[in-house]
Parts: structure tokens; sequence; C-alpha cells
């Protein structure tokens, strides 16, 4: 159930919104995830997706969340969920979206979205990283600006969840070691790009498919990075389409050997679900590791 402090401000939120003054008509709990509750609301016969959680949990998650959305919107390349609004109540915190009709893809769907994706990815910046920090799931992400790529993959992305994980006893001293031979091959193993405004955290559970077969993105850990980040996570779990990639590079080409670059980009996103979820990604992140080192 919806917290009661929560529902005024949902509705007077709503009101603003569509200028109906109204009550909510219905609510359902619908997936959301692991980290939030999650319900589809009707207000004025509209339906909206709201998540919510305790306030003190994750502090500033929707806030970063909603910089995250309006920055990828910006671009106009590629469609994200309308923002209502966000906001504490008593213990509670919320995010107020759009809510997005899904459909089944058509025969264009991955190509339109490699498409889009390799457009939002033309737009660049002059570092690597954000002007604010943000979460990865439901882990604290830094975004400290960097002038080198390789400089800001050691330092904001991996090491940080090496010393998280080794904290919690997690790694070995092997592994550890393994990564600081690795920091420093990392100039030379990766092409030198410039930065590109990432999704960086697209797997198939972040995008939908709306009623117009259009590919709509979600749930977004927003950075300027190196665009092989997006594609590599992109296969760590499955569920694209060959086709996806095929309309990417032919859009936007990618460096000869990125494929092989695929492990070592997800060495990241390996060592966040090591502190997520335990240790059963440990031997999938040394397998991915040796490869390297």
């Amino acid at each position: 159930m919806i917290p009661i402090e929560i529902v005024s401000q949902l509705e007077n939120l709503l009101q603003k919104h569509t200028g109906i003054e109204a009550l909510i008509e219905r609510t359902q709990a619908v997936g959301g995830g692991s980290i939030n509750a999650a319900y589809q609301i009707r207000y004025a016969g509209q339906d909206y997706f709201l998540k919510y959680n305790q306030a003190k949990r994750y502090p500033k998650m929707f806030e970063l969340e909603t910089k995250g959305l309006k920055i990828l919107s910006r671009s106009k390349k590629i469609r994200l969920p309308e923002v209502i609004g966000t906001g504490d109540a008593g213990q509670t915190t919320f995010l107020l979206l759009e809510h997005i009709e899904t459909g089944y893809p058509d025969n264009n769907f991955w190509e339109t979205f490699g498409e889009e994706l390799a457009d939002l990815h033309r737009e660049t910046h002059e570092t690597f990283g954000l002007d604010h920090d943000n979460y990865i799931g439901s882990l604290h992400q830094s975004n400290t600006i960097a002038t080198s790529w390789s400089d800001f993959f050691i330092t904001q992305r991996l090491k940080p969840q090496l010393k998280m994980a080794a904290g919690k006893g997690m790694l070995n001293t092997t592994i550890l070691k393994a990564f600081e031979k690795l920091f420093a091959e990392l100039p030379v193993l990766f092409p030198d790009e410039v930065p590109a405004l990432l999704h960086g955290d697209l797997w198939s559970g972040n995008f939908l498919c709306d009623s117009n077969q259009k590919p709509v993105l979600i749930d977004p850990a927003v950075y300027y990075g190196h665009r092989e980040m997006d594609l590599a996570m992109s296969k760590l779990f499955g569920g694209f389409s060959p086709r996806f990639y095929e309309a990417y590079h032919a859009a936007y080409p990618l460096e000869t050997g990125w494929q092989e670059r695929v492990d070592l980009c997800n060495l990241y996103p390996l060592l966040v679900h090591v502190n997520l979820f335990g240790g059963g990604y440990v031997g999938q992140l040394q397998s991915s590791l040796r490869r390297f080192v």
C-alpha cells in the first residue's frame, strides 16, 4: 500500500501537471526491481508510475535519478519517461514518472535502438565523469572529473568497488594484486575516444519497448565515459539482438577489437554485483580478469 503521507503530495503534483483537480482513482503494485517499491497509479483517467523508499535508506537517490533522466532527455536522441516530480513526506521519498505503455518489438525495433544509442553516444563533453555523483543500482557511484579515460576508469570505477569488496572480505590478495597489474596496462588497452554520454547501466532490465515499438531507457546511472561501457554492459546478461549491435556499428563504427574489450569494461559491473549480491560473481570476475592480466 502506498504510504498515506505521500498521497496528498502526489495528488498536488498531478493537479499541477494536468490542470485537473481530482483524487487518485486506483493503485496497483508492479515489478520495480529489488530496490524500491513500485506502483502504477491512475489519476483523472491517466496512468503514472510511482516508486518510493525510505528517505534515509538511499539519500537523494530519486533526485539524482531525475537529474540523469533529464540529462539524457535533453539530448532528444532516445525516449526517456517524463519526470512528473519527486518529493519527501515523513520518512518516505518518492519519484513520480510518466507511465510507459509497453508493446512488443517489431522488425525495426533493434535497428532503431542501435541507431538511437549511437546518436546518444555522439553527445560529448571535454572530460570524463559528471558534475555530480549518483547511484549504480543501490551503490554510490563517484563521477569526479578526469581528462583520461584510463584514469577515470581506475579511480572512479574500479578502485571504489575493489575497496568495498575487499572490506567485506569478498576478494583475496591474488585478485587485488591482479588488478594492480591491470592498472599499469590500462592506458594502452582502450582506444582513444572522446567522452560519450552514457546510460551507465544498460542491461535488458533497463529498457522498454513502448506501444509504438520504440525503445525507452529507464533507471540510468549517467556519466560521460567510454562508449564501449554501454555496449559491454548490454552483453553481460544478454537480451539484446545481434541487429542492435549491427545497427549501432553501422551508425557509429566501433574501434577494432571492441568485442575483445567487453570483459575489460564489464569488470566494473561485475564488481558492483559482487558488492550487491555476494561472492557468486567472484568467479566470473576472476575469469574476465585473467584475459588481461
